[in-house]
């Protein structure tokens, strides 16, 4: 008898569960969408490391990743939005400028240093980053593959959308862009002048990448 007490809290305890979560975002992917990249733009395996970047095969793109070590990456960098004189400059912080830092400077030094092996670091579309989002079981982790995507943090991340209405206490502002929360999955508008993290995206392949060995049918719902 109490055998199947117990069971039938546990069963209820599961509809719970399952009923409480966010089904707006698909279930976390398998480990065959991400591939690791090195900063030099070696592959490796799904067990080896460090890396620096990982390339979706999904959206044949390839991801900065971020780090923990005060380097150029460091996740805990903010930036204001400022791309071909447009925005705001030098108001997010970091340790790497001697002034603040804005978004052309994280794509700038990427770019220079050519991580894992490639240029044409940007920032990535609303559409890009929001297909990185997918639920976990990983309690108070971000909605991404925490697994390949390190050090993100519980907050906005911009994107490349810009020239969009400001509204509410920033509307004397007119104008901003949009950034993804990677915690919430939710969508804001953002004055250009305000600090947000930044996760870079290329359109340029790593070497050695195989772009047709993935599509979005493999993805888990």
């Amino acid at each position: 008898m109490k055998n199947r007490m117990l069971l039938s809290l546990m069963l209820l305890g599961l509809i719970g569960f399952l009923s409480y979560r966010d089904h707006s975002l698909p279930l976390q992917t398998q480990d065959s969408r991400w591939q690791k990249i090195n900063r030099a733009g070696v592959k490796l395996s799904a067990w080896q490391g460090p890396w620096s970047c990982v390339y979706d095969l999904e959206q044949h793109l390839l991801w900065e990743v971020k780090t923990n070590d005060e380097s150029i990456h460091d996740g805990d960098w903010t930036y204001s939005w400022f791309i071909a004189q447009q925005g705001q400059a030098n108001s997010g912080d970091c340790y790497f400028e001697q002034a603040r830092c804005d978004t052309t400077d994280l794509i700038n030094r990427s770019n220079q240093t050519q991580l894992c092996g490639v240029q044409g670091w940007r920032l990535p579309t609303q559409a890009e980053l929001t297909a990185l989002l997918q639920h976990h079981d990983r309690v108070g982790q971000v909605h991404v593959a925490t697994d390949y995507f390190l050090h993100l943090k519980h907050g906005d991340y911009w994107t490349s959308n810009a020239n969009q209405p400001l509204s509410g206490i920033y509307q004397h502002l007119k104008q901003g862009a949009i950034a993804i929360n990677m915690s919430q999955g939710s969508v804001v508008t953002l004055p250009y002048r305000n600090a947000a993290f930044v996760m870079l995206v290329s359109d340029v392949n790593p070497k050695g990448i195989n772009t047709t060995v993935h599509s979005p049918q493999n993805r888990v719902h």
